[in-house]
């Protein structure tokens, strides 16, 4: 795996795991009661960014971490998804005659 391959994977993973972490005790204005005028009432009333982005970044350094291990070790292959048999190559195919 290159180090651009290894990049791109991060951030994808980063990524997913924000959108899981964003919701996670979300308390809205509404839910408050407390709607600030000119905002919706879907808006949280405290974001907390930083402490979601960090839950986020261990969140994804831990799953990054297990995939690339298991895309180095060779447990799994790009080959092992192709599940339409696009990938095949002479050597690999096998003809019934």
């Amino acid at each position: 795996m290159a180090i651009t391959s290894a990049i791109v994977l991060f951030a994808v993973i980063w990524f997913l795991a924000l959108l899981i972490v964003l919701p996670l005790r979300l308390q809205t204005q509404g839910d408050l009661g407390k709607v600030e005028y000119g905002t919706h009432a879907g808006s949280p009333e405290n974001p907390q960014m930083k402490k979601r982005f960090l839950v986020t970044t261990v969140a994804a350094v831990i799953v990054w971490v297990f995939v690339v291990g298991s895309i180095l070790s060779g447990f799994f292959s790009i080959r092992d998804f192709d599940w339409f048999n696009r990938m095949a190559t002479p050597e690999v195919t096998t003809k019934n005659q």
